[in-house]
Parts: C-alpha cells; sequence; structure tokens
C-alpha cells in the first residue's frame, strides 16, 4: 500500500527553487512508494494550519517545501500526530537541512525522502507554546529576525546588509539564565539556543549540537570588537566557534531567561514577538523525520556515470574555447 505524501510549499521563500516543485515531485518522487498531493501556503503561518489538516487527514510524510521558518511552521502543525516530516530546503540558510546532510538541490533532496529512511530528532519547547527545530535565539540574532521578517527582499545578500547596517548602533543587554537549576548573569549582545548546529549558511554558531542528544546547545556571546570581526567570522565557518574569547558555550537539559527586554526571538529564522521571560526545554526525540542514509547513494550508477561524462565534455569545451578567447 503507498504512502500518503503532502508536501506543503511556501511560494515566497528563499530563493524561488520551490518554484518547480510539482515537476520535481512528479519526475523524481517514488511513484511506487508514494502518492502526493501539493498545496501552497496563503499567508504567515498558513503551513502550521495546512500540516494540521494534513495529519488529520492521515498522511504519513509531511513535507516542508521552504526554508527553516516554513519548517518550523509545519512541525509546529503536525507536533503529536504520527505523520513524518520531509524537507525539500528551498529557503535562504536551510540550517537544519544542512545539518543533516540533505542536499539543497530539490531533485537531490527528494531523492531523500525516497530512501524512507525515519528516525527521530530533538526539539525544543519555547514557553510552552512554540516549537523550534533548529535554532532559537535573543539579542542581535532576534533583532535582525525580526528585520527579515518584515523585508521585502530575503537571502543571503539582503541578511548580511542588515548585519552590516544595524551591527554599528545594537547594544548588549544584561539577562539571567537560570540553567538547570545554575543561575548565570551575563552581557550578551546575542544568545542562541541551538539543536542543530548552525543558523544557516553554514554558520556553525554550535559546532558540538546533535540532533538527538537530548540538549541544548547555549552560545552566549558577547558584542565583538571591529578588529576581531575577521577572525570570529572565520572560527564561526570553520567549525570552532567555541575558540572565540567572546563566546561562552553551555550544555542544557532546560534553561530559564529573563531580561529579554526586546521581547523578540529567532525561532528557526523568524523573528517572534513572545515576550521578556523564556523558558527553553529540550523534548529528546519527539519529532519523526525522513533522514538521508549516508550508506545509500542518491544517484544510480547510470545517473551518476552521465553526470560525469557532461561534466568531462564541459571541461573539454572550456579547454577547447580559452585558446580562441586569447587570441
Amino acid at each position: 500500500m503507498k504512502k500518503k505524501l503532502l508536501a506543503i510549499v511556501n511560494p515566497i521563500s528563499g530563493v524561488g527553487r520551490q518554484k518547480k516543485i510539482e515537476k520535481l515531485l512528479d519526475t523524481y518522487l517514488d511513484h511506487d512508494l508514494y502518492e502526493h498531493v501539493v498545496r501552497y501556503t496563503e499567508h504567515i503561518h498558513h503551513g502550521t494550519d495546512l500540516a494540521r489538516q494534513g495529519a488529520d487527514e492521515g498522511f504519513d510524510v509531511i513535507v516542508a517545501v521552504g526554508g527553516d521558518g516554513s519548517v518550523n511552521d509545519v512541525i509546529s502543525g503536525m507536533h503529536g500526530s504520527n505523520a513524518v516530516l520531509g524537507i525539500i530546503p528551498c529557503g535562504s540558510g536551510n540550517g537544519l537541512a544542512r545539518c543533516m546532510n540533505i542536499p539543497l538541490t530539490p531533485a537531490l533532496a527528494i531523492r531523500v525522502l525516497n530512501q524512507d529512511n525515519p528516525g527521530l530528532i530533538d526539539t525544543i519547547i519555547l514557553n510552552d507554546t512554540f516549537y523550534v527545530a533548529s535554532i532559537a535565539g535573543v539579542g542581535f540574532d532576534a533583532f535582525i529576525a525580526r528585520l527579515m521578517k518584515a523585508a521585502k527582499v530575503r537571502g543571503f545578500s539582503a541578511y548580511i546588509n542588515l548585519i552590516l547596517r544595524e551591527y554599528p548602533s545594537y547594544k548588549s543587554k544584561d539577562y539571567h539564565f537560570v540553567v538547570d537549576g545554575k543561575e548565570y548573569d551575563r552581557k550578551a549582545w546575542f544568545t542562541t539556543f541551538a539543536n542543530s548546529n548552525q543558523f544557516g549558511y553554514n554558520a556553525a554558531v554550535a559546532p558540538q549540537a546533535k540532533l538527538d542528544d537530548g540538549l541544548i546547545d547555549i552560545s552566549i556571546v558577547d558584542r565583538i570588537p571591529i578588529d576581531h570581526v575577521a577572525i570570529t567570522g572565520s572560527l564561526l565557518y570553520a567549525n570552532h566557534f567555541e575558540l572565540s574569547q567572546h563566546v561562552e558555550m553551555l550544555k542544557v537539559h532546560e534553561v530559564w531567561v529573563s531580561g529579554n527586554v526586546d521581547k523578540w526571538v529567532n525561532i528557526d529564522g523568524e523573528g517572534e514577538n513572545v515576550g521578556t521571560d523564556l523558558h527553553f526545554v529540550n523534548h529528546q526525540k519527539s519529532l519523526s523525520i525522513l533522514k538521508r542514509d549516508m550508506k545509500r547513494p542518491l544517484l544510480s550508477k547510470n545517473a551518476a556515470d552521465h553526470i560525469s561524462a557532461v561534466r568531462d565534455q564541459l571541461q573539454m569545451t572550456r579547454d577547447q574555447l580559452i585558446p580562441k578567447i586569447r587570441k
């Protein structure tokens, strides 16, 4: 008996790769394994309603087609059901997909769905209301997420431009943390509460985080002086952010946070007005998700040979053209 698969597509997510999803599903989805339906979101958090409806209708797999915000909407709707999450990353950062080695090419991500390899990962619950699949954050992190939510243009360049524009004026804030019963007072520029290892874009703000260890990885980041930005940024992208003198990292099961004066929290890349007092709890192995089986190739040998042949032909063409251009 075929499994029922619902693909929930955010038509404005990321950089537009999601626009051809129906054709890609028709072409690459294993139709002996799945019968599928595609539905499109029409407004903010509509993905949550569609996922809840899909779970009620008995869909076995509910696929988020979009970025981390789209994934968050879907898990918020399917939570508590027997449905399994799938991801076709079409957003900008795609932090959870990158952490799970799900290809950013939609056709290959669909082949991950075809592997039918479910597993369990943790989620973080915020204030008994919000679900976090990848990363939450307060401070500058949340401030930028808030601005991105209102921005007309998405993507990495828009994200970087906002950071560069707002960096000089944003001030560190005083926070009080109660971490597994221990109290900490810290001045922080931003603080992240991580389930996955990164914001997205391969920016590993929590390089030691694991998706199924039952822990929240906290990164408390003090304001980084201008002359330290280059080296700190290099550590961020080299999976060694913990080596920065401006970073303090903790691994915890539960944390209370007070002093969030901005009231905004970055939840999986989307800014949400949550309040001044926050409570994060890890719920270990609470989300069923289709993982990539790294022992099984995504491409058949014939397909891999074809790609290799095309690559060789392109290289030959390049080698032939360059001497002519130079003349």
